[in-house]
């Protein structure tokens, strides 16, 4: 046990170091090699030492280094060395996080981490939190509590009676909603065509003048962080009109909700603490290994109708609830022990560090390309940048192009019907070094003929 322990520590960590070194997605003769992987399942087991060298020798490879400083491509974040320490203990430690008496130490750690996140983002007080995989199972798990609690706001009983005959709930959402938002809707029963869609404007943002007249069950979902332009729905306005009718608000921060985090970039996200449920990501912008999400709603007690199973015998239960009462999952690892590593080595001046020069480093990225000659199609307000480097196909082949080169990686994508390269800042490892290296060889392949 010592042996293969110590061996796959000793491989991960010069994974790690080697990372600077290498290109960042993986060789065609990487992937290939992956073939390898499809033998016949074995019908006597072999030795461990054999297993973890063949993953590293034959994986490691054809991974996308994404825990490095020049990834870009989507909002994800590298893993800081700290809680990427803590996982690795937490995965010794193999705790099932459902109930306190199956980890106390899993469940102690998961408060702490979810108090110190509401904290930082200046939350309402009292708000109940849990830990969940990501911000897919964090918008659903929202939005479930939301639908309950608007019925029951109604007279209807869902818990009891179910939707089948439940009124109709009226569910609002921007143009530039989220796929998660959507997916999160659909698994919860409310098909894309019932939604009522608010205009945006030329940043994504949801306009306050276009709101619809609403009555009876509404659930309103708003963004801070779009995906594309880093934008955020002005919430506080919206908070307003949909309070006013009884309204359910819900704030879908995957990244952006960090923005709290940061003194300069507070005041973009000013008014989200008026809502009523918010989703957040742990993997993006606090740097925590995959996965790792976070779920808040400003009344605990409908999260735990919303999410509570039926009792068993077997299963003890607390009168204050136990935390798989309050999210999806029963079984669940202790995701919090990530979160809360990371949170202890940064303290508050590490994340509104982290936060704000992946935001600086962005706008490092939009200056250099615009000098260049190359135009930037968003407001960068956040980490996010999109470039145009000509027409469409231009921009669709520096962007193949940049990618298979190495030096970076960056997504492609549409906005207001033009291709764009889709640049994300969220890794705490990226340099100004990484960015100007990253601008150089982008420069270099949109200029080769």
């Amino acid at each position: 046990m010592s042996a293969v322990l110590s061996d796959a520590a000793r491989r991960a960590t010069n994974y790690l170091a080697g990372l600077s070194d290498r290109p960042v997605a993986p060789t065609e003769a990487a992937v290939r090699a992956l073939d390898r992987f499809r033998t016949p399942l074995p019908e006597q087991g072999e030795a461990g030492e054999k297993i973890i060298a063949e993953l590293d020798e034959i994986g490691s490879p054809a991974t996308v280094a994404s825990a490095g400083g020049r990834y870009f491509g989507f909002v994800i974040g590298a893993g800081l060395p700290v809680p990427l320490a803590a996982n690795w203990l937490a995965g010794a430690w193999n705790q099932n996080v459902a109930l306190e008496v199956m980890s106390p130490v899993a469940a102690r750690l998961e408060h702490v981490a979810l108090d110190w996140t509401a904290q930082l983002l200046e939350l309402p007080a009292g708000v109940r939190g849990a830990c969940v995989t990501g911000d897919t199972v964090a918008n659903f798990t929202a939005l479930a509590t939301a639908r309950l609690a608007v019925l029951e706001a109604a007279g209807y009983n869902l818990a009891q009676d179910g939707m089948s005959g439940s009124p109709p709930i009226t569910v609002v959402v921007g143009d530039e909603v989220h796929v998660s938002v959507l997916r999160a809707l659909s698994l919860l029963g409310f098909g894309r065509g019932r939604l009522q869609h608010v205009p945006v404007d030329e940043q994504g943002r949801m306009r306050a003048d276009r709101l619809p007249a609403i009555e009876g069950p509404t659930i309103v979902c708003t963004q801070v962080g779009n995906v594309n332009t880093g934008s955020f729905d002005p919430v506080a306005e919206i908070a307003t009109w949909a309070h006013a009718a009884g309204a359910w608000v819900h704030v879908d921060g995957a990244f952006g909700l960090w923005a709290r985090a940061a003194p300069r970039r507070r005041a973009l996200a000013d008014g989200v603490d008026r809502a009523d449920s918010w989703a957040l990501d742990c993997h993006k912008w606090l740097n925590v290994p995959y996965d790792s999400g976070m779920v808040f709603v400003r009344n605990g007690a409908a999260l735990r109708a919303a999410m509570g199973a039926s009792s068993a015998a077997y299963l003890p239960t607390k009168g204050e609830g136990e935390m798989m009462e309050f999210t999806p999952e029963m079984s669940r690892r202790a995701r919090g022990v990530d979160a809360w590593a990371a949170l202890r080595y940064l303290g508050r001046a590490g994340v509104a560090d982290l936060v704000e020069r992946s935001c600086v480093l962005a706008q490092r990225f939009a200056d250099r390309l615009q000098q260049a000659g190359f135009r930037v199609l968003n407001d960068v307000v956040l980490n996010q940048v999109m470039v145009s480097f000509g027409a469409d196909e231009e921009t669709s082949r520096v962007v193949s192009e940049v990618q298979r080169e190495g030096t970076c990686w960056c997504g492609q994508t549409v906005w207001h019907g033009r291709t764009a390269m889709r640049i994300s800042v969220s890794s705490w490892a990226t340099t100004s070094e990484d960015v100007d290296r990253s601008v150089a060889a982008m420069i270099r392949v949109a200029h080769r003929e």
